[in-house]
């Protein structure tokens, strides 16, 4: 994880991100919120107390207000090798979150400190023979009976491949299927990790959302993500 590539970009993110979902017709709080908004209904559907909540390459804290929103009363942390990042996270959402500054080698907590571990659109930014570690060091640091949640872009998607290929922040990044995140997830120790994928219908078509849920095991959204529950 190279944390001068993230600072590079840490003041520009919003802007080339917003550039590049145009065409969804969406703005990027769009994108944070409905993350969020799954997660808080998959946490009630699973009876997990969310007490506290690790946004794992938290970035420039766009989750943050959201996960604020629907966990009103989790303690947030955001970890982030890019500490540039976390400065303007916490000047956007001052007082909002925890920082967690990584080196890169680990994530700075206890075993079995948080409820929920959380990412947003991050391990495509991580190379693929490292997945298998950081999905462990998440397991290490989730509680028994947390969740972990990953979201990731879609490669079997054309929109967003053409999305990430043109947007100078994911240069370097490579993307995964849900395939390939899954044996990760498993060779990182989760047990029974399930897959849906997301965001079928642009804002043009925003009336055909409703059938999304009906939608998650068909390959072809946008997004997807990857959710799992640590056995004790």
């Amino acid at each position: 994880m190279d944390a001068a590539e993230f600072d590079r970009f840490a003041d520009e993110y919003r802007q080339m991100h917003e550039k590049n979902i145009a065409i969804t017709g969406e703005k990027p709080e769009f994108f944070h919120e409905y993350k969020i908004k799954l997660l808080s209904q998959w946490a009630r559907e699973a009876n997990i107390q969310a007490e506290n909540i690790l946004d794992f390459g938290s970035g420039v804290g766009n989750s943050t207000p959201f996960l604020r929103r629907y966990f009103p009363a989790a303690e947030l942390v955001s970890a982030e090798v890019s500490n540039s990042s976390l400065k303007l996270a916490e000047s956007r959402f001052p007082g909002m979150a925890k920082g967690l500054r990584m080196d890169g080698e680990r994530i700075p907590a206890p075993d079995d400190a948080f409820a929920i571990t959380f990412a947003a659109c991050v391990f495509h930014h991580i190379p693929h023979e490292e997945h298998v570690f950081w999905l462990r060091e998440l397991h290490r640091v989730t509680r028994p009976g947390g969740m972990l949640t990953i979201f990731e872009h879609n490669p079997l998607n054309p929109l967003t491949v053409r999305a990430i290929n043109s947007c100078p922040f994911d240069e370097n990044a490579h993307l995964i299927t849900a395939t390939r995140l899954v044996e990760s997830y498993r060779e990182g120790g989760w047990k029974n990790p399930k897959t849906r994928y997301h965001v079928f219908f642009p804002r043009a078509l925003a009336g055909l959302r409703a059938l999304e849920p009906c939608l998650s095991h068909v390959p072809f959204g946008g997004q997807y993500s990857v959710n799992a529950i640590k056995t004790v």
